[in-house]
């Protein structure tokens, strides 16, 4: 077996790299986004063919860093001086940096920055004295990076940063999307890729784990399962690296990823005192691990109370804490059967949920309906998948997806439902237009034809694996 080391994509990241160095004056560029998501490779492109450095940032004392940092700057420089005095000080550091910069393009690459932040207090106070005074008359190309989002968004982009307004671009480097995983696994149907999209989400780090000669089910049980292997236990170790003590986060986002959905569930799954989970859920927001949705129309009152739902925005962590966490008593004594066993009866619930973001990405792609006001919409006992809402137009569309086999009696079913659901929904009741729509895993060729005919905007994987294959 093959690792799948394809890079993907990355086509705008690129072009705003390229088009930020084109620039005559320095460059101030700040990229970061969570572990695995491809920085590293983007920036290694990125840098190919001109004149850089590229320092990693590791844990370590400074004496070290200063040591790294001189011999990286000799095998670009060929400065002897470096060897026999190395650096011993952050301004000796931007000072040559200056120096060699002034007149010709020198692209400095700080990967994991954040760790640097860690180890020399003042680190970015002492960056923007160099960079004002300095560094921004020079024709530097600086890239600070970092997976560490919380303290790249507070310690580089905050408002309270010594830095803040230094930058002159950001790009947070996102997962792939959905329709980009087909470039890796060329030979799964859609409805293969809506799994492995459910399980690994579209991390490249994660992606390229798999095999894609094998089945999503055994790639599951040998990559993830297994004891030992990378996945294994990939988000423990990636909380460890953010939080001081990561249990009770853990006991929430099992919670979560276990069907609690509201404050109160959580609180009452977890036993844990409303205070406490009041502040890790707002840790986990801006770690950007869980997310608060509303209703696509809710009021600002409704907001302001709170009366929202959390989901697990990364779906990775939301299968590992599904199907693993839970299950770490078997899986680390090997045995694996009662994990694939549960995995057999629940993995269609589950991935019913994540069809739904899938549903909707394929809509904005089709253009099938605008994407002005888009969300999910809950009230009481009433719920629907996807709401599309044009207010200049007064244009509505209800949606409800389905990861299963559709007969025309169950469309029909589901399309009555949907119109009166779609009564309670207080948005223009009076002026607005509705049509109505379904995407499911299958539906018979001809009876989507003929609600199609019908104006019914109906849909499913085989429709949408013919625009992944375009």
């Amino acid at each position: 077996m093959l690792q799948n080391q394809k890079f993907v994509d990355r086509v705008k990241e690129l072009e705003f790299l390229e088009r930020h160095f084109k620039r005559e004056e320095a460059g101030f560029i700040v990229l970061y986004g969570r572990r695995r998501v491809g920085k590293t490779e983007l920036l290694n492109r990125f840098i190919k063919n001109k004149k850089h450095i590229y320092f990693l940032a590791r844990r370590e004392s400074e004496a070290e860093t200063f040591n790294r940092l001189s011999m990286t700057l000799f095998k670009m420089f060929h400065d002897e001086l470096l060897l026999s005095r190395p650096l011993s000080s952050l301004d000796s550091f931007f000072e040559y940096l200056y120096e060699k910069a002034k007149e010709e393009r020198v692209v400095l690459v700080i990967d994991e920055f954040p760790m640097l932040i860690e180890r020399f207090r003042g680190l970015t106070s002492v960056l923007q004295d160099h960079w004002d005074n300095k560094l921004k008359f020079s024709k530097l190309f600086l890239i600070l990076c970092g997976s560490s989002i919380g303290m790249m968004e507070t310690e580089v982009l905050g408002y309270r940063s010594p830095l803040y307004g230094r930058r002159t671009g950001q790009w947070k480097v996102e997962p792939l999307n959905f329709f980009e995983l087909t470039e890796l696994f060329p030979h799964y149907s859609a409805a293969e890729i809506v799994k492995v999209y459910a399980t690994l989400d579209a991390i490249p780090g994660y992606l390229v784990k798999f095999d894609p000669d094998v089945s999503v089910e055994n790639n599951i049980e040998e990559k993830i399962l297994r004891k030992g292997e990378f996945l294994n236990l990939e988000p423990e170790f990636l909380l460890r690296e953010e939080l001081r003590d990561p249990s009770n986060y853990m006991s929430i986002l099992r919670t979560i990823a276990a069907g609690s959905s509201t404050f109160n569930e959580i609180c009452n799954s977890t036993r844990l005192d409303k205070s406490i989970v009041s502040k890790y859920l707002t840790i986990l927001e801006n770690l950007h691990l869980v997310e608060k949705t509303f209703p696509v129309i809710a009021t600002g009152k409704t907001r302001l109370k709170g009366k929202g739902c959390y989901r697990i925005k990364d779906y990775f962590f939301n299968f590992w804490f599904r199907y693993v966490y839970p299950f770490q008593d078997y899986l680390e004594r090997g045995e694996i059967a009662p994990v694939t066993e549960f995995l057999r009866r629940d993995f269609n619930t589950y991935l019913g949920l994540v069809f739904e973001d899938v549903a909707r990405e394929f809509l904005m792609r089709v253009k099938r309906v605008s994407p002005l006001t888009v969300g999910k919409w809950w009230h009481k006992d009433k719920e629907i998948d996807l709401i599309v809402l044009n207010e200049t137009k007064k244009e509505s569309v209800f949606f409800e997806f389905k990861w299963s086999e559709l007969k025309r009696r169950d469309c029909e079913r589901i399309i009555a439902e949907l119109k009166e659901k779609s009564g309670y929904v207080d948005w223009h009741e009076k002026e607005r237009t509705e049509r109505y729509g379904i995407i499911a895993r299958r539906i018979g060729t001809e009876d989507k034809k003929d609600l199609q005919s019908k104006g019914y905007l109906v849909y499913d994987l085989e429709d949408l694996e013919a625009l992944m294959r375009r």
